[in-house]
């Protein structure tokens, strides 16, 4: 079963197995989600968006009739702002909440000022300063790191954790066993729900700088379907149920986006025609797959995406070889 929710202006989908996918208020509505996972006794936080996401998840806790002290566990997939930005904010209200993050991630959020410089590089202090504020360190006894094939336990529901590199070096997915599901991070890409048709979800690859590694993507890719799951939980956005033919689209898709950087890699205007290239892949395979929003609403929904993955791409070609 799923139904959305809108309460004091906090956007949640929530799902069986104790699951609720809250909006965490970036950018545009339904971007980029939170997942709250309850059991009886403690409440695992699944990825926590940016410090001004705190509000909405900490407002849909209280919705849920649930405590601070309820939340054991503050997991995030990677360290990339819009998945761990607010943690440092959440772990001070949630005093008996641990963050448990990839072993190559702990230490940029228990210090997160190379974190935050490498932010403010993408995308310059004004727009840093208004999406992401200043990021609060988390201390590092409160911190747990997860390994591939470790797991942990939520009030007695195992969550189990696989390396999954590709988007990023400190990128681990969360299988649920309850659900059979995988709380995905970026590395099965986006599929927004605006996109949805009679088709099915519309899904494309995320390759947000700096670390972009096609060959390992795919491998992680093709990792998670081996489980062959029944679910997949976005964080860009929300739950999808699996099919083969996602993972077919997503291993594609990384293949296009490889196609699109090595056709231009020389190019004294290298970015427009990746940007350009990709925006017309992106505008026809929305077309193909039945998605009849007006062009300058795909475009809204589509831009942002298609300008950081060419400052992905780019990076990986200036640095594929060393």
């Amino acid at each position: 079963m799923t139904y959305s929710s809108n309460t004091a202006s906090t956007t949640a989908r929530q799902y069986d197995g104790g699951i609720t996918a809250v909006d965490t208020a970036q950018v545009r509505r339904e971007m980029a989600a939170g997942y709250i996972l309850q059991t009886s006794s403690q409440v695992a936080l699944i990825e926590v968006g940016t410090n001004a996401s705190a509000d909405h998840i900490l407002r849909m806790l209280q919705q849920l009739g649930r405590q601070p002290d309820d939340v054991s566990h503050i997991i995030v997939t990677h360290v990339h702002l819009d998945h761990a930005g607010g943690a440092g904010r959440l772990m001070q209200a949630l005093p008996q909440a641990r963050l448990v993050v990839h072993p190559r991630g702990a230490r940029h959020l228990v210090d997160p000022s190379r974190l935050e410089a490498g932010a403010r590089a993408v995308y310059g202090d004004e727009a840093f300063d208004a999406m992401y504020g200043s990021l609060v360190p988390v201390p590092e006894e409160r911190v747990s790191v997860m390994a591939d094939g470790d797991s942990l336990s939520v009030g007695g529901r195992r969550l189990e954790f696989m390396d999954s590199p590709g988007h990023a070096k400190h990128h681990f997915c969360i299988w649920d066993e309850v659900t059979r599901g995988w709380f995905t991070g970026d590395t099965f890409g986006i599929s927004y729900r605006d996109l949805d048709t009679h088709n099915g979800p519309f899904v494309f690859p995320t390759t947000t700088p700096v670390q972009f590694d096609p060959p390992a993507l795919i491998a992680s890719v093709r990792n998670m379907a081996e489980r062959k799951p029944d679910y997949l939980y976005l964080t860009h956005y929300g739950r999808v149920a699996f099919s083969q033919r996602l993972a077919d689209d997503m291993i594609a898709g990384v293949e296009k986006l490889v196609e699109i950087g090595e056709a231009h890699a020389t190019a004294k205007d290298r970015k427009q025609r990746i940007q350009s290239d990709m925006t017309d892949w992106l505008m026809a395979g929305c077309e193909a797959h039945g998605v009849r929003l007006p062009k300058q609403r795909l475009h809204e929904v589509l831009d942002d995406d298609v300008d950081l993955n060419t400052q992905g791409i780019e990076f990986w070609l200036d640095h594929r070889s060393r």
